[in-house]
Order: structure tokens, then sequence, then C-alpha cells
């Protein structure tokens, strides 16, 4: 079951998200979306969408082999993530019947740096692309709304400030950090490009605001992926 109450400590944000979901819907997209799909190694199926200049999956990326059909190790073991040096994948709390048709897999960074973890013809999005979307879209203060799926089907209930207008249907599929936490109430995506020798930049959206974050993570941890097309 999806937690249902707010933390005592976010209460006081209340009215900056709402202005902030407010501000967001002054630029909510008109126009039909393009949409598409594409299929990865495994043969699984992902929505795509257009937004500005940039084609982009619409789901997470859950794939268990490179795109040359070379098997992506699975490491259940939170200690062995932790602390691997090469390519591994998992699956939030170790539960693929319950989280990998939704959330897709938790990657580290060694997967991503492989370059070929997406299908063929598309890539991982390196910082400046993600970049781009989030500009396009209002900027890092408002770009959640218009990203993240609108309702509480995933997101946790207490506050929905998305709209989804721009097709990407962000979800909140935590992360393995250690430990995996944050399932319903943000989601964390893995860019190609490096911030120093151990981190690389991450983007992450949290239920209770319409932020994009930007920040540099340690490459042993496990986030989602969604790719764009070459």
């Amino acid at each position: 079951m999806k937690p249902k109450t707010l933390p005592l400590l976010l209460l006081p944000s209340i009215m900056v998200v709402f202005l902030m979901g407010a501000w967001g819907c002054s630029k909510e997209e008109t126009n039909p979306l393009e949409t598409g799909t594409v299929t990865d190694i495994d043969g699984n199926i992902y929505r795509t969408v257009k937004i500005g200049n940039q084609w982009w999956m619409a789901e997470n990326l859950k794939t268990t082999k490179l795109n040359d059909s070379t098997v992506i190790p699975l490491v259940p073991d939170y200690e062995e993530f932790f602390f691997r040096t090469t390519p591994a994948y998992c699956w939030y709390r170790n539960d693929s019947v319950v989280n990998k048709r939704v959330y897709g897999a938790l990657y580290n960074w060694f997967t991503v740096n492989t370059g070929k973890l997406a299908p063929v013809g598309w890539h991982v999005p390196a910082d400046a692309e993600w970049d781009t979307l989030v500009n396009y879209l209002g900027g890092d203060m408002h770009a959640g709304y218009h990203m993240k799926e609108s309702g509480s089907d995933h997101w946790a209930d207490w506050y929905s400030d998305a709209s989804n207008s721009s097709g990407f249907t962000a979800l909140p599929g935590g992360a393995r950090q250690g430990i995996d936490n944050g399932l319903y109430f943000y989601g964390s995506w893995w860019t190609a490009t490096e911030a120093s020798p151990t981190a690389t930049w991450g983007y992450h959206m949290a239920y209770w605001h319409s932020v994009v974050d930007r920040d540099s993570s340690s490459k042993a941890f496990g986030y989602s992926i969604r790719c764009i097309k070459n």
C-alpha cells in the first residue's frame, strides 16, 4: 500500500508548493503530443514522446541486457551492489513482480558508462540534454509540473501538483543508495555525464513540489534511466 500521510516536516511548504503549481499552469502545452514506441533488446516496448526537438522515452528502462546482448549482472545484495565498480542492476526491494512493469530497473552508473544500455538508435542522455528538456518546460523550479505523471496512482497522494502536459510521465521509482528508499516519493535518473571521478550528474523529482533538482551522486547508486533518441 502507498503511504497516504504527509510527513509533518513538509507542512510549512504547502503555500510554496501551491504557488509553484500555479506558475507551472501558465506554461502548459496545448498542442497534441507527438508519440511513438521503441523496443529494447529484451523485447520490452516503451512509449515515446517528442518534447521540443527531443524524442524521449515516456517510461523507465527495464532491460536486463546491453544492446549487444551482453547480460547485465543482477545484484540483489545491497552491500555487493554498493561496492561494485562494474555494471549491475536491481529491482526496487528485489521485487520484479511488483516493480518492473511500472517503475523499471535501477542501474548503477557503470552500466550507463558501457554506452550500450539504451536501445540501438537511442542513448542515455547527457547532462546538457536533460538541461535542454528542463529549460524547455519552464526551468528547474517548474518543469516537474509538466513532467510528472498526474494523479496519485503512483506518486504519494498527499499533494499532486502535476499535469504531465509534456507526456514525459515521470514516476517515483525510488533509488538504491545503500538501501532502497523513495518509492512513491521521488524519482532519480542518471545522466551520462560525470561530475567527478566518483560521481555523476543525476536529476530528481519529488512528490511535494514542481522542482527538477540536479545534483552529483555516487556512481554506485542505483537510479532509473530514461533514454533519448540519437
